[in-house]
């Protein structure tokens, strides 16, 4: 074996001889070693006898002497004496071991058992006696001298035994084998006595719970019964109690349940005795049972009821441990209220039906006392919908109208609107009072919401209101009072002018929407320009106006998309002017409505000024989106020259080195390369380079396909190398080292990615 594992095997053949397992089995037998024993010892006659008993007891009294307290040394030498038929020996070596240690039961017991092994039954009643008078509280000695007087037969004495030893008030095992005694010798009036003597003792639950089922199995119906009942008196009405007793309702129930008393048992559980004298959260196991018994037994709607009253305990139990968790209300809530309606369809009394409500109104009065902390809103959010709910509950299933306005007052006057508010609860109240024929009443809470904490939902509400009731002047008063509050709010501008516009009052629509983009800051200036230009567009029909604010808004944003949508509204066509759709309307009803035609060239023109605007503050990526506008539009609209024309504007995709200020490496960048910007920057290079693309142009029409880049076309002026043919030598050599260049690793790429 070497560093701890086991030998290699190098020859795995079997061996000429095999050992099977029995023969190694044989061997480890055979080689084991003897161990030691005492030699035997014959008497042959009398005086050897007497000599050995001598010799025994010196030695056991020598180890009694030096062990005086050891049990064990008095047992082995009363034990020995009493197997050498010296009984009067072995009982005076029990009492002197007695007089040692009295109280060890061990060797009371040892004392009796060789007492009733030598047949002396008499010797042995009376250590038992001694033992229990000595030691009442040991169960084990009572057992055994119970055992001994019911195995002589002498039912009597174990009986006063048994007598004897109740009186000490022992454990429940001792009075039930008490009571199985007398079961066993079919004496069961006695048996029932005992249990009486015994609730009087110890009146738990689970013997009460024993004392029935024992009347129950011998037949005693009404026995049983009267034991029931007399429990629960004996409990009474005091909460703990009554939890305490939960097992004996339990066993009431279920015993009329097993005698197929089922109003008996439904009586038990809810309205005589258990449940409705119970705290909720405190009889969750007596629910269970009665759930159990209604699914076997009971009706649907009765089970309906059941089922509702276990989840009623659970939800009691959440919210006693967080009454802050607005999410188990709004669940309690819903259970109430869903067992609400269910008790109108089916056609419950009206005293069933108000017990119902107000047990709702209650749960919502302990929902919405539990106040948020604190003044942050973020807290407040679930809250306030207890309020809202219990505001249409009373108002949609109640059918109290009053109560409902109690309830949205109390609400309103809770939430702090100086710090923040709810609009959404202005806007309901207000609704409320609505539906109610109330409008003044609607109209002050939205007004005071408004003096008291503006807000944009709370003036789109009442902005709302007006309108269904349509009460115009009210929409523009309103409308102004919301500008004033908020000037920048673009969406109200535009709402203010649609409302003009569906009114048909177009210079005020107007005015409106001139008043909005003159102010100074908005807060989504574009939706309004884009509105007030549409609105020009659409529903005056005024090309010249539309044009006029396309350049205030380009000379105050510049955007390409401002571009883009400018050269599209010159080059598309637009509705007639107001005034001419007008007349063409009363003359031909039918017919279409005429539109007029748009300029091509001046979309073009657009196309250029945006261009060179946007190519002036070198926005690159901009001046992409609008070449690819300008090239959809020449699509459309122009011809292939044109076409060509925008797609020679295009960028290609170069790479640039250049190094990095921070780190000093080298960085190499992608950016767009514009045909005209090379052509400004560096006219030479760029000339050279169009010629190089037009060679390379010309030799793909040869020989294969164009790979010119977009952006570079060929010059338009005459041939160089007609006047000098020595410099247009030079330059060929120029160009097709270039060539080569580009053909083995090329640093400029088309921008379709090639």
């Amino acid at each position: 074996m070497q560093d701890g594992r086991a030998p290699r095997i190098r020859n795995r053949a079997p061996a000429a001889v095999q050992i099977t397992a029995e023969q190694l089995l044989r061997e480890a037998q055979e080689r084991q070693e003897s161990t030691f024993r005492a030699p035997k010892q014959r008497v042959e006659d009398f005086e050897e006898l007497h000599e050995y008993r001598g010799r025994k007891r010196r030695e056991f009294e020598e180890r009694i002497r030096r062990t005086r307290g050891s049990i064990k040394e008095w047992t082995q030498y009363a034990n020995w004496e009493a197997s050498q038929n010296e009984f009067d020996r072995s009982r005076s070596v029990f009492e002197r071991a007695l007089d040692v240690d009295p109280r060890s039961v061990q060797l009371w017991l040892s004392y009796t058992e060789m007492e009733l092994k030598s047949r002396n039954v008499q010797h042995a009643r009376n250590l038992f006696d001694r033992a229990v008078t000595l030691l009442p509280r040991v169960d084990q000695l009572w057992y055994k001298y119970v055992y001994l007087e019911e195995l002589l037969q002498n039912v009597p004495g174990a009986r006063q035994v048994f007598e004897r030893w109740m009186q000490w008030e022992p454990d429940d095992k001792a009075w039930q084998a008490y009571i199985k005694m007398e079961e066993r010798y079919d004496e069961l009036d006695r048996a029932s006595v005992i249990y009486e003597r015994w609730i009087a003792v110890r009146p738990e639950p689970r013997v009460w719970v024993k004392w029935s089922k024992f009347e129950e199995e011998r037949g005693k119906l009404d026995k049983a019964r009267e034991v029931f009942q007399t429990a629960l008196q004996f409990f009474g009405d005091e909460e703990e109690q009554i939890e305490k007793a939960q097992a004996v309702f339990n066993a009431f129930a279920k015993m009329e349940t097993r005698l197929k008393e089922y109003e008996r048992t439904r009586v038990i559980y809810k309205a005589g005795f258990a449940l409705e004298r119970l705290p909720r959260s405190k009889s969750g196991t007596l629910y269970a049972a009665y759930t159990k018994f209604e699914k076997q037994h009971g009706t649907r709607s009765v089970l309906e009821s059941t089922v509702l009253g276990k989840r009623r305990i659970q939800y009691e139990e959440e919210v006693s441990h967080d009454g802050r968790n607005y999410d188990v209300w709004f669940d309690y809530l819903r259970l109430e209220e869903g067992a609400l309606r269910i008790l109108r369809d089916e056609g419950g009394s009206k005293e069933e039906e108000d017990a119902a409500v107000e047990r709702v109104r209650e749960v919502y009065e302990r929902a919405v006392s539990h106040v948020p902390p604190g003044q942050e809103k973020r807290h407040w959010r679930r809250y306030i919908f207890l309020w809202l709910d219990y505001a249409l509950f009373e108002e949609i299933d109640s059918k109290d109208y009053e109560r409902a306005r109690q309830v949205y007052r109390a609400a309103l006057g809770l939430v702090p609107h100086k710090q923040f508010t709810f609009a959404k609860l202005w806007i309901m109240a207000a609704r409320f009072e609505v539906r109610q024929l109330d409008l003044p009443a609607a109209r002050r809470i939205l007004g005071n919401g408004i003096g008291m904490c503006p807000k944009e939902s709370i003036f789109k509400g009442y902005v709302q209101l007006e309108m269904d009731l349509r009460e115009f002047d009210r929409v523009r008063t309103l409308y102004e009072k919301y500008l004033e509050y908020d000037p920048t709010n673009s969406a109200a501008w535009i709402k203010y002018a649609e409302l003009e516009t569906a009114l048909e009052d177009f210079a005020r629509a107007e005015a409106i929407f001139e008043l909005g983009v003159s102010q100074s800051s908005l807060s989504m200036p574009e939706i309004l320009w884009k509105a007030y230009i549409d609105f020009e567009i659409n529903e005056q029909g005024d090309r010249e106006k539309a044009r006029s604010l396309y350049e205030r808004l380009i000379s105050l944003s510049g955007h390409h998309k401002v571009w883009i949508s400018y050269a599209e509204f010159e080059g598309f066509s637009m509705p007639l002017p107001r005034a001419m759709r007008e007349e063409e309307e009363e003359e031909e009803e039918e017919a279409e409505p005429r539109m007029a035609a748009g300029d091509p060239d001046l979309a073009r023109q657009v196309f250029e000024r945006g261009y060179t605007d946007l190519k002036s503050r070198g926005l690159k990526a901009e001046r992409v989106a609008l070449l690819e506008a300008w090239k959809a539009f020449e699509e459309a609209n122009g011809t292939e020259a044109d076409v060509a024309k925008v797609q020679g504007m295009m960028p290609i995709v170069g790479r640039k080195q250049h190094v990095d200020k921070e780190t000093g490496q080298v960085v190499e960048d992608w950016e767009l390369v514009f045909a005209d910007d090379e052509r400004e920057v560096n006219p030479a290079s760029f000339k050279f380079l169009q010629m190089a693309h037009a060679w390379k142009n010309a030799q793909g029409k040869k020989g294969g396909p164009s790979t010119i880049l977009s952006g570079f076309v060929s010059a338009t002026k005459p041939d160089v190398s007609l006047k000098d043919p020595e410099r247009s030598s030079s330059r060929s050599q120029d160009v097709a080292m270039r060539e080569r260049e580009d053909h083995e690793g090329s640093d400029v790429a088309s921008s379709d990615g090639e």
